[in-house]
């Protein structure tokens, strides 16, 4: 069973293990580019779906992050978009992690807060896997 993070805690955290992340897929940057599709993409697209809705909720809910998961998006995409297609995928995912969001999440509430917590913690325990399985 995850583990539940506080919001403001899993924020660093979050941040830290997407920086994780670019610095292990910069490092496969060569080899990776060979191929278009990634034994990792289903959790990576599952990640970028994440910072979208993240970046949504965390605005809402008054955060005042700025553009910092949009930040770590863009960051992925450098990473790892090594074709138009391959960065379209990861934009779609993101965008739809925020537009579902925007669509049913007017105003700040438990419900959102609790999404944001949830959110947190299933992208830490993703970029951590990643970090783990990727050689």
């Amino acid at each position: 069973m995850p583990r539940y993070v506080r919001p403001a805690i899993a924020s660093r955290t979050a941040v830290s293990a997407a920086a994780a992340v670019l610095c292990v897929l910069g490092a496969t940057g060569s080899a990776s580019a060979q191929s278009s599709d990634k034994p990792y993409d289903d959790r990576l697209m599952r990640l970028s779906e994440i910072l979208g809705a993240v970046h949504y909720l965390r605005e809402l809910c008054g955060a005042n992050e700025g553009q910092t998961w949009r930040e770590r998006m863009r960051e992925i995409v450098e990473a790892e978009g090594s074709s138009a297609l391959r960065r379209a995928r990861f934009t779609r995912s993101f965008n739809q992690g925020y537009q579902s969001y925007s669509k049913t999440h007017k105003v700040c509430t438990q419900t959102a807060q609790t999404a944001i917590g949830r959110f947190m913690n299933e992208g830490v325990q993703i970029a951590e896997g990643l970090v783990k399985s990727i050689p």
